[in-house]
């Protein structure tokens, strides 16, 4: 069996020596904190060099969509009075199995756009948003119901998420978008409950959302 000489007093490292290189991991530790941790993760850039990097507006994007998803968690369990509430329409009698379809922004859907002019909104709801500002809107529905809409953002963009709630405790995540101001789509949901959208302006202009939507829904809410 072999074993290793013991370093003699001598061949250990001095107690300056440790305290160097403490102060130079220290150190070190303090620089990749506020060039690289802190832009990237938290969007806060004291030195500049996050931004020359790129790692600011990665960090802001992070602390944007953690906002938001708070944001939106808060209001899924909220109790609060509905701000408007309409008449429903009157209801569909071709009711398919449950399904969901969205037109992407650039290629609107031929068939919804079809659709429209066969049928006018059943309501319009319009609301400005100052920048940093959030809204959202539910309409209640039941499974198998049918509801087409369209949003549009002028001037300026808005964050989104299209989501739904169910009364049994059902949830869904339809669609998440960025920089928009277009979107439009259709939904035939699988659980009865609240459905809608959540904005927040994140352009620098103050934003007029106007949301058009029409189908078998028995009020529209807005709940922010």
């Amino acid at each position: 069996m072999y074993n290793s000489d013991i370093p003699s007093r001598a061949e250990l490292p001095s107690a300056e020596r440790l305290l160097r290189s403490t102060l130079i991991a220290l150190v070190t530790a303090m620089i990749l904190l506020f060039t690289v941790v802190l832009p990237s993760e938290y969007g806060i850039d004291p030195t500049g060099v996050g931004c020359m990097l790129g790692l600011t507006a990665m960090g802001e994007i992070k602390q944007q969509l953690l906002e938001e998803a708070e944001q939106e968690a808060t209001l899924a369990t909220s109790t609060e009075p509905a701000e408007v509430v309409v008449t429903p329409p009157v209801p569909d009698t071709d009711m398919s199995a449950p399904e969901l379809v969205t037109a992407d922004a650039s290629q609107p859907s031929e068939s919804l756009a079809v659709a429209e002019t066969e049928t006018a909104w059943d309501d319009t709801l319009v609301i400005q948003l100052e920048p940093g500002e959030a809204a959202e809107v539910k309409v209640q529905m039941t499974a198998g119901a049918k509801l087409v809409f369209e949003w549009i953002a002028d001037p300026g963009h808005l964050n989104s998420t299209w989501h739904g709630n169910g009364t049994a405790g059902e949830k869904a995540t339809y669609r998440n978008g960025r920089a928009e101001n277009f979107r439009e789509g259709e939904l035939i949901p699988s659980f009865d409950g609240r459905h809608g959208w959540f904005w927040r302006n994140r352009s620098n202009d103050t934003v007029t959302l106007t949301l058009n939507v029409r189908g078998n829904y028995s009020s529209i809410k807005r709940v922010l």
